[in-house]
């Protein structure tokens, strides 16, 4: 093997290296002195042992009532970025602006730019324009997620068989006609696939919002981290492990059905 070959073989390998070692140089490890074995064994033993009497009080500030809440931004969330993102999909989608390209560009421009900044950005800033709660949650996940779908249905447009579309334009079918008749049957399963897939990321985004007064179980999760009271924060925990993984396996049932 040639030195130039090796060097390419390698070069990618030897890159990655040092942007590690330029990482970890970078850090800075005086605070790890502070870290103690009974600090450390504290915190494993508050998790371990969960504050069970927060599941429920009927309080409106339990843990049931809170992760029902987060559920509900994140639902909401989605449903909004799943109606808002399909005129946008259309626009951006390629095969359907032939004869103008500026148009579907545009499109993806605009859905880059909404999928660029994550939910916790846009739940500070919409926090300061309506005010702390689960309305700024929604509008964040919403958002955010018009440009994360509008990406991903406008790929399935884009990669959609187009042999239905040309046979009912042979026969003298419209735009529209072609659209209802041809693409939506096609598309609308993976549509919500797709839409399903991103409300259970959508739940575990709201489940973090609360940390910046968007509503949901992050608030009373971040008090408990700084207040140190860990059996509460292990509560917590479990009760997002347990929400993620019944929403997965409902989520992924109803994939199943539509595909």
């Amino acid at each position: 093997m040639s030195i130039n070959r090796k060097v390419k073989r390698y070069m990618p390998i030897l890159i990655v290296l040092a942007i590690i070692l330029y990482s970890a140089v970078g850090i800075d490890y005086s605070e790890a002195g502070n870290m103690s074995f009974d600090m450390v064994k504290s915190v494993l033993t508050g998790l371990f042992q969960p504050d069970w009497a927060y599941v429920y009080d009927g309080s409106g500030e339990d843990l049931v009532s809170l992760m029902l809440l987060t559920i509900g931004i994140a639902f909401l969330g989605t449903v909004i970025a799943t109606i808002l993102a399909l005129p946008l999909t259309f626009i951006s989608a390629h095969n359907l602006w032939k004869s103008n390209t500026i148009i579907s560009k545009i499109g993806k421009f605009i859905c880059n730019v909404l999928r660029a900044f994550p939910e916790l950005v846009y739940a500070i800033i919409f926090v300061k324009m309506v005010g702390p709660g689960p309305f700024a949650g929604v509008l964040a996940i919403g958002v955010h997620q018009i440009g994360m779908l509008g990406k991903l249905y406008t790929e399935e447009i884009e990669s959609m068989d187009e042999a239905p579309v040309e046979s009912m334009t042979a026969v003298g079918a419209n735009f529209w006609q072609t659209m209802f008749y041809a693409r939506l049957p096609q598309l609308i399963p993976t549509f919500l696939s797709l839409a399903l897939n991103h409300f259970e990321i959508a739940v575990r985004s709201a489940a973090t919002l609360g940390l910046v007064g968007a509503g949901g179980i992050g608030a009373p999760m971040i008090f408990a981290i700084q207040s140190r009271a860990w059996d509460k924060v292990g509560i917590i925990l479990f009760g997002i492990i347990i929400t993620v993984f019944l929403i997965d396996a409902v989520t992924g049932y109803l994939r199943k059905k539509l595909q």
